[in-house]
């Protein structure tokens, strides 16, 4: 199976923008009616919401930000009654205020429909074994997948994320042929089979799914060798829908974005503008579909670009946006410089001498800022005496330097001392008081 839709995933630029159009009008319509949040902003900025005429119009619409959630919980933005709503979820931030988001049976169907397009998009069939280790309840993330496992009819395990050695079990006596994780949990899974001599190569596994957090490329190759599998890179977030938003093809160039539910721009994080295509900058989403919680324009603080040509792989005609360069809101801004952990961990994943696991630790001394990498050696080369260790971290600060353009310290630590994650891997500790 190639597609899960194919006149929808292959479609004319044209029959798209059509789509598209005729989605918008009605979702102007549908939130200027329902919702004060928006018809209040639309009477600010004087849109009227029946003089819609191309989809190019959307630029006059408001921007949503998550706050714009967080300071209407936990239903207020709804744009239907509750008794509409078969599905909560919701998700913690820094201020210790949740984001709830709400579905209705439409909303599920459409969930569904988008994530089960993802799969098949990386090669899934109905005859795969899908291993679901992401995490089941409030996050979307386990969740999503299995509602697309269950439309695409593949058997889907429900296993949520932790309990690695039963994660390990199940897997080999199953025989999975799928594993859907957070990329930094398959690498904590992958260095626990070797230590208990499990063979991760001698799996059926052929496809790993991972998102939830920014990876490089460094990582998906270290990832493929350890699994002997072909990694691929999903995207979403639980204010559009969750995960399904968009999909790697086994080509990997590019994330499938279904843009008939989700209509894309990305823009310049600081004024705004819309951006061209190929230009970098912050991915904005709007929902054309969802009844329960429809957004304008949500700013997802994500860095990415797009391309609008068809996928020389596939053949998909969706866009494309890039892997996810970092987030906006985990940009770190060091002695005047931009810095994105991706930069840092690019370099990491190029030095054999080390392992994947790191952290950014940012103190300010005397007004200055200070940057700490603290990364692991590999297992191989802890042993080595203290010259060749001076050494390698002298290499591993060089690299890094010549990539950020800045000073930094690093300290190299001892296999298995940094914290490991089963969701979402913490890899900057800001102890700045700004």
């Amino acid at each position: 199976m190639d597609y899960f839709n194919r006149t929808v995933e292959t479609a004319s630029s044209s029959s798209l923008k059509d789509i598209q159009y005729g989605r918008l009008k009605d979702l102007v319509r549908y939130v200027a009616r329902r919702m004060p949040f928006y018809s209040r902003a639309m009477a600010e900025k004087k849109i009227d919401p029946e003089k819609f005429s191309s989809v190019e119009d959307i630029k006059y619409l408001p921007f949503t930000v998550k706050s714009d959630l967080r300071d209407h919980y936990p239903f207020d933005l709804f744009a239907v009654p509750l008794s509409e709503v078969v599905e909560l979820h919701a998700s913690s931030g820094t201020t210790g205020k949740l984001t709830v988001v709400g579905y209705t049976r439409n909303d599920i169907r459409i969930w569904s429909e988008v994530m089960a397009r993802s799969l098949v998009c990386s090669g899934a069939t109905r005859g795969d074994i899908i291993q679901n280790a992401y995490g089941y309840g409030l996050f979307t993330g386990g969740l999503g997948i299995h509602y697309g496992a269950l439309e695409l009819g593949a058997s889907v395990i429900p296993i949520s994320s932790g309990g690695t050695q039963r994660q390990l079990m199940l897997m080999k006596d199953f025989g999975s042929t799928i594993m859907t994780c957070t990329p930094s949990y398959s690498l904590f899974m992958a260095e626990e089979a070797r230590e208990k001599g499990f063979d991760t190569k001698g799996t059926r596994l052929r496809v790993g799914i991972f998102g939830a957090e920014p990876w490089t490329e460094g990582m998906r190759e270290q990832i493929e060798k350890e699994w002997n599998i072909t990694a691929l890179d999903i995207y979403g977030l639980s204010e559009i829908i969750g995960p399904g938003v968009a999909m790697e093809c086994p080509g990997k160039e590019g994330l499938h974005l279904w843009a008939d539910h989700f209509l894309p721009e990305v823009v310049d994080p600081a004024t705004g503008e819309v951006l061209g295509e190929g230009e970098e900058g912050e991915l904005v989403i709007t929902t054309l579909t969802k009844e329960a919680l429809p957004l304008l324009r949500y700013r997802t603080g994500d860095i990415v670009s797009i391309s609008w040509q068809p996928c020389p792989h596939c053949k998909r005609t969706m866009p494309r946006i890039s892997k996810i360069k970092g987030r906006i809101d985990d940009m770190l801004i060091i002695r005047g410089v931009n810095i994105f952990p991706s930069q840092i961990e690019t370099v990491l994943m190029s030095i054999p001498e080390v392992a994947p696991h790191y952290q950014i630790i940012v103190t300010r001394e005397k007004h200055l800022d200070r940057l700490e990498v603290q990364v692991e050696v590999a297992e191989k080369v802890f042993s080595d005496e203290i010259k060749k260790l001076e050494e390698l971290e002298a290499k591993v600060v060089s690299e890094i330097e010549s990539a950020l353009g800045i000073s930094v310290n690093v300290r190299l630590v001892e296999p298995k001392s940094i914290e490991r994650s089963l969701g979402k891997a913490k890899r900057v500790i800001d102890q700045r008081k700004i």
